[in-house]
């Protein structure tokens, strides 16, 4: 394990641990499977899984909920995204909805064409879902992942999911 890869990871362990210690509270747990592929040439795409908690909405109208969310994302090359952020859902008709988010985050590569520019990247997503009658959903996401330009080079990496969504009350 790099300095680097410790140093991005070791947030995350003690978030878990936080977690455990923490009363449970309502939300999603949403768990993904899926396959990157990097703009960069000579970057190596692989598959990857997620997993990505969403707290339960704190501003409602209409049919738009907004919450607040945290991935994380593991290629099978070893790359690690860790964010947390801001997530939107437009509940539509027949329990189908449609979900994005932005989670800025920490980026750490372990293949060395698959660096995005720097530790900083963001994660947008855009997803379509169906709920079903025992309040689990399956959706299909698009993610992407970039800096922002805010490092010298940005080449970024797009993703896409398959997404199972389990209700969690705390």
């Amino acid at each position: 394990m790099t300095l680097r890869t410790f140093v991005t990871a070791a947030p995350l362990a003690c978030a878990l641990m936080l977690a455990n210690a923490l009363p449970a509270v309502a939300g999603d747990w949403i768990f993904g499977a899926g396959y990157s592929s990097f703009s960069r040439d000579g970057a190596e795409d692989s598959a990857l899984v997620s997993i990505e908690y969403q707290h339960d909405a704190f501003w409602q109208r209409g049919n738009f909920d907004a919450s607040f969310g945290a991935a994380l994302d593991v290629q099978t090359t070893g790359d690690l995204f860790i964010g947390a952020g801001a997530v939107g859902k437009w509940h539509l008709q027949r329990g189908w909805f449609i979900e994005t988010s932005v989670m800025p985050g920490a980026y750490a590569e372990s293949v060395k064409l698959n660096d995005l520019g720097s530790t900083f990247e963001i994660r947008s997503a855009i997803a379509v879902g169906k709920e079903f009658a025992t309040g689990k959903s399956l959706s299909l996401a698009l993610t992407h992942k970039s800096n922002a330009s805010t490092a010298d080079i940005n080449p970024g990496v797009n993703s896409l999911l398959l997404r199972w969504h389990v209700p969690f009350n705390g």
